[in-house]
């Protein structure tokens, strides 16, 4: 008998939890309680068929790919609120896979780098007078997995196709590409590699130790090409939105892509983009699964959604109306909705006509875990 084709039952028969370190462990642990009586919850009977059910908190751990969809939604919309009436551009910044042990090594230091230099090299492409001489903005998101759950870092940016010069005007971008792609790869390329060489003649890459490793790898690193990927969303913009929504709060791989979980192996579908975007389908023992789902964990602390530039938490507001302004976009400023109050009563599931009443909250059934990180 195959098991239910979840990340959580993945987890129960698979995980060797003495084989983790401690916050892969935690990690771990709020999987597999969300939505179980570990997490506690309510019962509930309903006032038509008088059928009884319980339901059980969800784990709210920003890896879980079975909770956190409001979350989720509530982030969406608020993108979408502070969309502006330019054309928007979508552009990824990949590290190459050369980088992937040091990854594995410094993954906090790596991913913090990443950043910076996506962004500096952003910022200067904008500022520069030639191109767009302005302030541009920038939402990134994280991304450190491909299709079959292999390391693949990069970064997903949703950037406003112009830029806020000092006088409050709004330069809008000139082509369909918003800044040359091949230019920005090697900008890129020299940013990350200065930021590197920097960091390691700080100490922080002390987890690389064979003698003369630096330097070949980052020579290595320079001597090929970076890729960099960058397409106008003009038609589809709210799209890329919700599409960037989808891994705000989770990581890798959802549960409707797991086909089946058997007693040694896993199969789930994916998307190979090398042969023409062909759906294929790949069996892995449950053993590596889980290694290849753990690799994508992320440091604890580390936000995986940052903005930039015009788009930065603490101008944001401000900025996006002296554009708004400048565009003569009527739009007022949103409000920050407020959260709706929690139902009493809920719609049964069983009859679909009787009104489901809370008669009893359920308690945990063993001590919580930290905090998710």
């Amino acid at each position: 008998m195959t098991a239910p084709a979840t990340v959580q039952h993945i987890l129960d028969r698979f995980l060797k939890p003495e084989a983790l370190d401690g916050h892969r462990r935690r990690v771990c642990s709020h999987l597999r309680a969300c939505h179980t009586p570990a997490m506690g919850g309510m019962q509930l009977v309903c006032d038509q068929c008088d059928s009884e059910q319980h339901w059980y908190h969800g784990c709210r751990d920003r890896h879980c790919p079975q909770c956190q969809s409001r979350a989720t939604r509530r982030w969406a919309q608020r993108r979408q609120d502070d969309l502006i009436p330019v054309r928007y551009f979508h552009v990824v910044f990949t590290l190459p896979h050369h980088l992937n042990g040091w990854v594995q090594l410094h993954p906090e230091l790596i991913y913090r780098l990443l950043f910076k230099a996506v962004w500096t090299t952003l910022k200067t492409f904008g500022q520069d007078p030639k191109r767009l001489n302005g302030q541009v903005g920038m939402t990134a998101v994280l991304h450190t997995w491909g299709q079959n759950l292999s390391q693949h870092v990069h970064l997903h940016c949703l950037i406003p196709g112009g830029a806020l010069g000092s006088n409050g005007q709004w330069h809008p971008a000139r082509s369909n590409y918003l800044f040359p792609v091949r230019a920005l790869s090697r900008h890129f390329r020299g940013q990350m590699v200065s930021l590197l060489r920097q960091a390691a003649t700080r100490g922080e890459l002390s987890r690389v130790t064979r003698s003369g490793q630096v330097d070949e790898m980052l020579d290595r690193l320079m001597a090929i090409d970076w890729v960099v990927y960058s397409k106008h969303c003009l038609d589809h913009t709210a799209s890329v939105v919700d599409y960037l929504a989808r891994y705000t709060h989770r990581i890798a791989i959802n549960n409707a892509r797991i086909l089946e979980v058997n007693d040694t192996e896993v199969a789930f579908r994916y998307t190979d983009y090398r042969d023409s975007n062909t759906i294929k389908t790949l069996h892995l023992t449950g053993q590596e699964f889980v290694r290849r789902f753990l690799m994508h964990v992320l440091p604890k602390g580390l936000m995986r959604v940052r903005h930039f530039g015009f788009l930065a938490n603490c101008c944001r507001r401000a900025q996006l109306a002296r554009i708004r302004q400048a565009l003569c976009d009527p739009k007022d400023d949103p409000a920050e909705p407020s959260r709706p109050s929690r139902p009493e009563t809920w719609l049964c599931p069983r009859c679909n006509s009787g009104r489901l009443h809370r008669v009893r909250v359920i308690s945990p059934t063993r001590t919580q875990p930290h905090a998710p990180g």
